[in-house]
């Protein structure tokens, strides 16, 4: 089973910017190849949300429309790493961040992912 580690969480000002990266062990998910990798986010008291993913072989991308036009998700293949560039933060975007990993096509539903990273916090202050 492949093991996600998120880094890259902190405290900024609003309109600010912060990376995340999410460093994966393999490639493999139950002996398939992956997928998408994706970043979700869970704020206290609320659902855990997409907020962006991409498709590991090919140059797809998706996004939140939240987040659509601030965040960038990107990979490095031979790192086995994807990373989320968050830029004019805001408040609401205070959250526990997640990565994720599926066998399938992107999905924008956390039940349908089958390896998740331990999270990394990210506070934006006003």
């Amino acid at each position: 089973q492949v093991q996600l580690v998120e880094s890259g969480g902190g405290l900024v000002q609003a309109g600010g910017s912060l990376g995340l990266s999410c460093a994966a062990s393999g490639l493999t998910l139950f002996g398939r190849v992956m997928g998408c990798m994706g970043w979700f986010r869970q704020a206290p008291g609320k659902e855990r949300e997409f907020v962006a993913a991409l498709s590991w072989s090919g140059t797809n991308t998706y996004y939140a429309d939240s987040v659509k036009g601030r965040f960038t998700i990107s990979r490095d293949n031979p790192k086995k790493t994807v990373y989320l560039q968050m830029n004019s933060l805001k408040p609401e975007d205070t959250a526990v961040y997640y990565c994720a990993a599926r066998t399938g096509p992107w999905s924008t539903r956390p039940l349908d992912y089958d390896a998740w990273g331990q999270g990394t916090q990210v506070t934006v202050s006003s």
